[in-house]
C-alpha cells in the first residue's frame, strides 16, 4: 500500500471505512425493505417459507376493508397531541433560552421524561390513571373536583386523549432541546438591532425568531407526523389496542403475529410508508420554504 500514490491510498482508505457501514445498511435496512415489498404480494403466513404469489390481492383487501383504515382515527389523536407538544416545546425553549436563573435545571427536568423507557413510562401512568388509587383522581378529589374523577382508561371517549397526553409528556423534552439548539444559532446582535428599532418581544418572536427556525419547524412537523402514524408502544403496552385504542401499526402487528397474515401485514406496512412519503411531499410543497 505504501507504493501506491496518494490518490490511490486515499481511495483505499475511504472504501475501507465505508464498505462495512454500507454493507450493514444494505443488509439491515434495504434488503428487509425489499423483502417487505415482495412479501406484500404473497399469502405468506409468517411461518416457514411456504408462500404463493397473489398479486395485488392484499392491497385490494386493505382498501376494501373500512376497519383497517379506521385505525387512522386513533392516530389522529397523537397527531393533534404532537402539534400541541410542538407548540409547548417552542414556548419552553424560548423561555429557557433567555436569561433565566437555573434554566439548566429546568431543561433537565423537562428532558427527563424522554430518557425514561416507554414501558416504565406506561407503568407509571397506569398508577396515575387508575380509577381507585390513581394519583390523578386522588388529586381531583383533594381539591374538591370529585365530579371530574373518571375512569381515564375505561372511558372510550377519554382513553385516546389520555394516551396521547402520555406521548406529549414523554417527547416534549426532545422537541424543546431541538428548538433550543436552533434558537442558540440565531446571532444575538439581530435581537439587539430589533430592540433598538423598537420591536417588542412578540414582534421579535414573530419576525425574527420564527423565520430563523423555519427549517427546524418543518422538521418537527415531519417528526410529529411520522411519530403519530407510527404510534405503537404506549397504546400497545397500556391497552393492547383494546377499547378503541388500536393504531394502524398495532393492527399491522396483530395481522402478522396474531392472525398469521404476514403477507397482508407487509402490504399494510408498504401502504403506511407510501402515506408518510406522500404527506411529507405535500407538506414540503404547501409550507413556506418547503421547496428549498
Amino acid at each position: 500500500m505504501f507504493n501506491l500514490s496518494y490518490k490511490a491510498q486515499r481511495t483505499v482508505i475511504l472504501v475501507g471505512f465505508l464498505i462495512i457501514p454500507v454493507a450493514l445498511l444494505l443488509v439491515l435496512s434495504y434488503l428487509p425493505a425489499l423483502s417487505l415489498v415482495y412479501y406484500s404480494f404473497t399469502d405468506w403466513t409468517g411461518v416457514g417459507w411456504n408462500m404463493h404469489w397473489v398479486g395485488f390481492d392484499n392491497y385490494k383487501e386493505i382498501f376494501t376493508r373500512p376497519d383497517i383504515f379506521s385505525a387512522f382515527k386513533v392516530n389522529a389523536y397523537y397527531f393533534v397531541g404532537g402539534l400541541i407538544q410542538t407548540a409547548l416545546a417552542l414556548f419552553f425553549a424560548v423561555i429557557l433560552s433567555g436569561k433565566l436563573k437555573g434554566k439548566n435545571v429546568f431543561r433537565a427536568i423537562l428532558f427527563l421524561p424522554y430518557v425514561l423507557h416507554s414501558v416504565a413510562t406506561v407503568i407509571m401512568f397506569k398508577n396515575v390513571y387508575h380509577m381507585e388509587y390513581g394519583s390523578l383522581n386522588i388529586f381531583l378529589g383533594a381539591i374538591g373536583l370529585d365530579t371530574l374523577q373518571q375512569s381515564w382508561l375505561g372511558n372510550s371517549h377519554l382513553v385516546n386523549f389520555s394516551l396521547a397526553f402520555i406521548s406529549m409528556w414523554k417527547f416534549m423534552g426532545l422537541s424543546m432541546i431541538i428548538f433550543i439548539g436552533a434558537l442558540q444559532s440565531i446571532p444575538g446582535d439581530m435581537y439587539e438591532s430589533a430592540r433598538i428599532d423598537g420591536a417588542n418581544s412578540w414582534q421579535q418572536f414573530r419576525y425574527l425568531t420564527l423565520p430563523s427556525i423555519k427549517s427546524v419547524l418543518q422538521l418537527q412537523l415531519i417528526l410529529t407526523l411520522t411519530g403519530a402514524l407510527a404510534a405503537f408502544e404506549i397504546p400497545y403496552v397500556m391497552m393492547l389496542g383494546a377499547n378503541g385504542t388500536s393504531t394502524f401499526v398495532i393492527q399491522t402487528v396483530d395481522m402478522a403475529f396474531k392472525f398469521q397474515k404476514a403477507g397482508l401485514a407487509s402490504a399494510m406496512g408498504v401502504v403506511l410508508m407510501l402515506i408518510v412519503l406522500i404527506v411529507i411531499m405535500i407538506q414540503r410543497k404547501l409550507l413556506p420554504g418547503g421547496e428549498d
